[in-house]
């Protein structure tokens, strides 16, 4: 009757300690979860094996905008220095994904070289083929704020008649590759352009699932008086209610994250403690990247659990040797019966 007052014996002998989070991480997933994934080909389904690096990685923050928000000049100010490579202008001048991280010393590692280093979380973006491998690269250099977060720069989004051009590889496709995989999506926009262009709506919509990494910021707002900047929030906030479609509004962060003097200084102290509370948001990551990380394997062993449900039932509801092609068009007939089974299980 009181058994359950007792030491639980299985639980006790599947204890087991680890020096650090990241660590046991790796070794559950080797150990655990990575037999059953291969068992029932969840990597052809799903998503790729999970490498060391990922694990190991340090947080990330990924930059969106259209051209001219001012992304990579608030990855200067942030750095405090320019990142090899960099080029700043009011027409679109970055048009590479670019990953800044920390490094001994100040190189640029192209997108190739990239995806085959083993201890970099960037494997799994070869599949989006050579033409996004040109468009993307590493630049690594030694500042202190990079031995806590790495910063993914990203091309501006175009607008207009620029919308026309084709980029060659599927961005939509990549900004939701690394949305799901960041701590922190930064969304930058200009307080002189709110316009939101078909393909902005389009990079929007794929960051559905991460809507808690999402923070807006509402940039150069010192170029506008303070009534002017009332009215340019108020657009913004309708602007965004329109595509992103959460009960909880967004956070925004309004200021100028540059090292320009203020052309418009009547809410300085407003910008500073925005500022503030955006660095520490940004400090705070390091010590949230692990929570994020245990939550992400337990989201796919959940995954990978109920597909190896599927699949052994349907493999079992398959007869080993005749009739196969018949059996399997039934299969497929009754298939929304079959799922509800699995369900009730």
């Amino acid at each position: 009757m009181f058994k359950w007052l007792g030491k639980d014996d299985g639980r006790k002998k599947d204890a087991r300690a680890f020096n650090n989070v990241t660590e046991g991480l790796q070794r559950l997933y080797r150990e655990k979860l990575l037999p059953l994934e291969k068992e029932h080909l969840f990597h052809q389904f799903y998503q790729p094996e999970l490498t060391d690096a990922e694990f190991a990685s340090r947080p990330m923050v990924l930059m969106l905008g259209q051209y001219s928000t001012g992304k990579s000049t608030f990855i200067r100010h942030l750095l405090g220095r320019d990142y090899p490579g960099l080029r700043i202008g009011p027409e679109p001048t970055t048009d590479k994904f670019v990953a800044v991280c920390h490094g001994e010393s100040d190189q640029v590692v192209p997108g190739n070289a990239l995806v085959v280093d083993p201890n970099m979380p960037f494997t799994q973006l070869s599949h989006f083929g050579n033409n996004f491998l040109s468009r993307f690269e590493c630049a690594k250099c030694k500042t202190p704020v990079l031995e806590g977060v790495s910063l993914i720069d990203t091309p501006g989004v175009l607008a207009g008649e620029k919308q026309r051009v084709n980029r060659g590889y599927e961005f939509e496709a990549v900004v939701k590759w690394f949305a799901d995989r960041v701590d922190m999506i930064l969304v930058l926009f200009d307080v002189s352009k709110l316009d939101i262009s078909d393909e902005f709506r389009r990079v929007i919509l794929s960051l559905k699932g991460n809507d808690q990494k999402i923070h807006i910021v509402l940039n150069k707002a010192d170029r506008v008086t303070t009534p002017q900047l009332m009215r340019v929030y108020g657009a913004l906030m309708w602007s965004l209610g329109k595509v992103i479609d959460t009960p909880e509004v967004s956070r925004v962060y309004i200021g100028s994250f540059w090292d320009e003097p203020l052309v418009n200084d009547e809410m300085r102290k407003l910008f500073e403690t925005e500022e503030n509370d955006l660095y520490t948001a940004l400090a705070q990551l390091p010590r949230g990247a692990a929570v994020r990380k245990l939550n992400d394997l337990i989201k796919r062993s959940r995954l990978a659990k109920v597909h190896a449900y599927i699949l052994d039932t349907l493999s079992r509801k398959m007869p080993s040797m005749f009739g196969k092609g018949k059996e399997q068009e039934k299969l497929i007939k009754n298939l929304t019966t079959v799922y509800s089974e699995i369900a009730k299980e």
